[in-house]
């Protein structure tokens, strides 16, 4: 089911908040891998993530980045997980054309279009603004357009916004955009800050009221799992609980069981352990899992 107002926000259950049923970042990156055009692996995938508790994502692929709604609404039903569909524009290089001819206005009209009226002549609504990303060391002047444009869009609709951060970083100069354009930093999600290990960094950013996701588990290349399950038993005991979103932002075709990688089901089999041998309550994860994406989304 695709979620896609209020009354449906109360089915949400447990909910990772930043991944993707069909992306296409091929083109730019010249890897085939990252394209996710495997329907049947990708539902499968999801099967196995339903079983195993969690009953929505938040699908952050927005205009530009392959974004398939009537491919992501037939995932979500033979799957049985739910679906929340944003709208946006990603980050230089992924940007479409479009973002350079148009003025930050005239773009977050687009935006406020998916949210109000529907997304590629479909019913289907976005419900959330992102992910819209930053570059490594430097806010690129067509990635701050696209922010101003999701700062009008939100003030407009209410509508949440997801960053990405590359490797984490400039989180706090993404948020300083939208103090700049008075943004309710409690709607706010800076995203991947697990790939910067960095805990006063986090507080940083905590103190400013919105959210941070650990949401590349299981990527543990850029980062050990063991790490991102010390700083958010960090972050609990200091207090931010509520403060917390988790998820994998699955992009690879390789990431996939059927293609051999560790899937979406990882998150439960593999890192909620690890949270709980750390001494996070069930509690504490369930306030993570299911309270907070509802909060964010609907409250």
């Amino acid at each position: 089911m695709i979620l896609d107002n209020k009354s449906k926000f109360r089915n949400m259950g447990n909910t990772l908040t930043h991944e993707h049923l069909t992306v296409d970042l091929s083109k730019v990156k010249g890897d085939n891998d990252t394209n996710l055009d495997d329907v049947n692996a990708m539902i499968d995938d999801l099967k196995e993530l339903k079983n195993n508790d969690i009953n929505t994502i938040i699908d952050v692929t927005n205009i530009g980045m392959g974004r398939d709604v009537r491919k992501i609404k037939y995932i979500s039903e033979k799957s049985g997980i739910n679906v929340i569909l944003s709208t946006g524009f990603y980050k230089d290089p992924f940007l479409p054309e479009i973002v350079v001819r148009k003025s930050a206005d005239e773009l977050s009209r687009i935006l406020i279009d998916e949210i109000l009226n529907g997304i590629d002549e479909t019913e289907f609504k976005a419900s959330v603004i992102g992910e819209i990303g930053t570059s490594k060391d430097n806010i690129k002047d067509i990635e701050k357009k696209v922010f101003i444009a999701a700062s009008i869009a939100h003030n407009e609709t209410g509508a949440p916004i997801i960053t990405h951060t590359t490797l984490g970083k400039l989180g706090l100069e993404q948020l300083q955009i939208f103090k700049n354009m008075n943004v309710n930093l409690e709607k706010v999600v800076i995203g991947h800050v697990d790939l910067n290990p960095d805990l006063d960094y986090y507080l940083k950013l905590l103190d400013n009221g919105c959210y941070i996701a650990f949401d590349t588990i299981g990527k543990n290349n850029y980062q050990p799992d063991e790490i991102r399950a010390k700083f958010i038993k960090s972050l609990i005991d200091k207090g931010y609980t509520k403060k917390l979103l988790l998820s994998l932002d699955i992009t690879r075709k390789s990431h996939l069981k059927y293609y051999g990688g560790y899937g979406h089901s990882y998150i439960c089999d593999k890192f909620i352990p690890i949270l709980t041998s750390k001494g996070v309550s069930e509690e504490n994860i369930k306030t993570i899992l299911y309270d907070n994406p509802i909060t964010l989304i609907g409250g």
